[in-house]
């Protein structure tokens, strides 16, 4: 399926020799509609609160409500109560990790390709509450083993608490299989929380029938604004979580020495918000939402197909995950050996407004473990990237090796 009538939709491709931007694991470009979301706040309510009773209050809180009930629905949802809005999914998951009770000894279990942002958060409870954080190790071509993870599990009996995995890895693409994780979870009768950063704006994510707990992501890689993100928990689960961010909006009322706190959402979205980004965020996943979002993600596999092909014939470098493309999603990245990352990345973008990612894509642990502290150059792709976008990357990278070589 091609989408490649929708590139008229963001302006940053209706320009005069657009880039081909590859950089999408990181941040995504932004519609019109979403544009126009922002343009109206500042202008027509003027940049006004919402649960203020006036008229321009009253509009904010509606459209709010409206943007929360959309990506409630996209994510299948129980209750549009269950979505909260954070500014990040690193926001997510350091809410869920700071607002569970912890016992010393509990276990949590990661995987080995894990961002910083599900990675991090854990280490800080092993620092401060004496958790026992384990890393499931992945097959040798970063495919998930789900020996190694039932063995884990078995190991931590019944001190295992939470298991925190990211659906899809920002490194390499790769998709594991939460559905079966998450089963295997609830039979050691723990909490399943799941890093959907890379899963969500590329597939089809469906909470109820992953039977998950807990589920982060960030809208600004979903055509949304910046410093926008989601969280969704299971409603008896937010109920019993504590907020990092207590204050204004948080609590019902208060005197001098008690309060009473909000119901979800409310509780865990404390202080002035984001009203524009939040406004925005919903006009960003109204228009995925007309989408074929299992399409969108063959889309990205064709693309990743042409740039594996095109590529894995160089000397001196190295696709990392498994060889096949289907199995890494829209991301293609690759090691270089002694080839410099970031200027093959510089070149590309000087050369032919090719713009993809380079470093360690905060994922350090991997590559730290390997030996690889230069990192990798990442071209990611997304629903408006076309095979012109693809076979120009390639093109450019194969050049770019040579000139180096």
């Amino acid at each position: 399926m091609s989408f490649s009538h929708l590139r008229n939709d963001f302006p940053t491709l209706c320009q005069d020799n657009p880039p081909a931007y590859l950089d999408n694991a990181c941040v995504t470009l932004k519609p019109q509609q979403v544009i126009d979301s922002i343009s109206d706040y500042y202008s027509k309510y003027p940049g006004c609160g919402g649960r203020s009773v006036h008229r321009y209050g009253t509009q904010v809180s509606r459209l709010v409500q409206q943007s929360r009930n959309t990506v409630a629905k996209f994510i299948n949802a129980n209750n549009p109560n269950e979505m909260v809005f954070t500014r990040n999914a690193t926001h997510s998951i350091n809410q869920i990790a700071k607002g569970l009770s912890w016992e010393r000894g509990d276990i949590i279990l990661t995987g080995d390709r894990e961002h910083n942002s599900n990675l991090v958060p854990w280490m800080q409870l092993k620092e401060e509450f004496g958790i026992d954080h384990r890393v499931v190790k992945s097959n040798p071509d970063n495919s998930f083993n789900m020996q190694n993870f039932e063995d884990a599990c078995s190991e931590a009996g019944d001190k295992l608490k939470l298991v925190s995995m990211s659906h899809v890895g920002n490194l390499d693409g790769v998709k594991i299989p939460i559905k079966e994780i998450a089963s295997i979870t609830h039979d050691h009768n723990a909490l399943i929380s799941v890093d959907g950063a890379q899963s969500t704006p590329h597939m089809k994510v469906d909470v109820q029938d992953l039977d998950i707990d807990f589920l982060s992501f960030s809208i600004h890689k979903m055509c949304g604004p910046s410093g926008m993100g989601g969280l969704w928990g299971r409603s008896e689960l937010l109920e019993n979580l504590r907020t990092i961010q207590a204050g204004g909006q948080t609590v019902t009322t208060t005197t001098y020495d008690s309060l009473e706190w909000a119901k979800p959402p409310g509780k865990f979205e404390g202080g002035l918000g984001n009203f524009a980004g939040l406004i925005a965020s919903g006009s960003a996943i109204e228009y995925l939402s007309k989408l074929d979002m299992d399409a969108v993600h063959e889309h990205e596999v064709n693309l990743n197909r042409i740039m594996t092909k095109g590529i894995n014939h160089l000397d001196g470098i190295e696709i990392i995950g498994p060889e096949n493309p289907e199995m890494r999603g829209g991301i293609c990245s690759i090691l270089m050996n002694k080839l410099p990352a970031h200027d093959i990345a510089i070149l590309l973008d000087d050369a032919a407004g090719v713009m993809v990612r380079s470093g360690q894509h905060c994922v350090h642990s991997w590559f730290n473990e390997r030996g690889h502290k230069d990192g990798s150059l990442r071209a990611s792709a997304y629903l408006y990237n076309t095979e012109e976008d693809a076979k120009l990357f390639v093109d450019t990278f194969c050049e770019a090796v040579e000139a180096f070589s």
